[in-house]
């Protein structure tokens, strides 16, 4: 292992918001299926799971009870070898309210929030600065989402006038959702890099077939990466991935490229402590 570099957390997004049996017929909907999904993909690298939830019909859902539900499920396949996090997305059906209001009844042990989400302007930050002390009180570990550089700067200055509290975040740089036909390259990581001295820990997650690639750009400079099929259904050769594992374990072929070792859900707890 690198001496300087951190255990690298893999993340698998099997399901996210959209996508549908129609889509691929492996992406996990039910509880059981996402309980399935996340053995098989600890067992090939994976530390955390972001874990989307939906409704019977297949629409995407904010709601506590089924994030307990789900939660359960996969904590009785993996026990406490992953980290869990609940999305707050509101994929065009929430709003700020309700996304926070499902934290606050789920008190999950982590949770991915978009800056542009829950903070879209200055009108909401006394609410959302609200919101984030409450979670620093009960050390839920936050992933802080951000789609572009102007992002990352907000972070900046929101973190900096104490808007989103004291405590370790982990970054999420989204490579892709606004680039022509949602397809990423490892170059679009490079504006988020910057002022990489002063960036807490990030890890990227990327739309498109370009997804390893990208995985593997930020590995290697000492950042974590998030795969699966809310991003990608595809292998780096443009083979349809079988299955959400078989991208974890690309990725973890990236990591030991690197010298570094998997984490796993310790390491992350360890790394949200700081």
């Amino acid at each position: 292992m690198s001496p300087t570099l951190p255990p690298a957390i893999l993340t698998v997004a099997p399901n996210g918001a959209r996508r549908v049996k129609l889509d691929h017929p492996a992406i996990p909907l039910t509880v059981e299926e996402l309980a399935s999904d996340a053995a098989a993909c600890q067992a090939a690298g994976a530390a955390m799971i972001h874990a989307h939830v939906r409704r019977p019909d297949g629409r995407h859902l904010l709601d506590a009870d089924a994030y307990r539900q789900a939660t359960q499920a996969i904590r009785r396949q993996v026990g406490s070898g992953m980290v869990v996090q609940i999305t707050t997305e509101a994929a065009g059906l929430y709003q700020p309210p309700e996304q926070m209001r499902v934290v606050r009844e789920m008190v999950p042990e982590a949770v991915s929030l978009a800056i542009r989400e829950l903070v879209p302007d200055a009108a909401h930050e006394v609410e959302a600065s609200g919101f984030f002390a409450w979670m620093r009180q009960r050390e839920i570990m936050l992933q802080i989402i951000l789609y572009s550089p102007d992002d990352l700067a907000r972070y900046h200055d929101l973190k900096a006038r104490g808007v989103l509290g004291e405590g370790v975040d982990l970054l999420l740089f989204v490579l892709g959702r606004y680039s022509a036909g949602q397809q990423s390259r490892a170059a679009d990581l490079l504006p988020f890099l910057a002022g990489l001295d002063g960036l807490p820990p990030w890890a990227v997650c990327a739309f498109g077939a370009q997804e390893a690639g990208c995985a593997q750009a930020a590995l290697a400079l000492g950042g974590h990466a998030r795969v699966g099929f809310e991003n990608n259904l595809h292998l780096p050769d443009g083979s349809l991935a079988p299955d959400n594992a078989a991208l974890v374990a690309t990725a973890a072929q990236a990591v030991a490229l690197t010298g570094r070792r998997l984490a796993n859900g310790d390491d992350v707890r360890a790394m949200h402590r700081g």
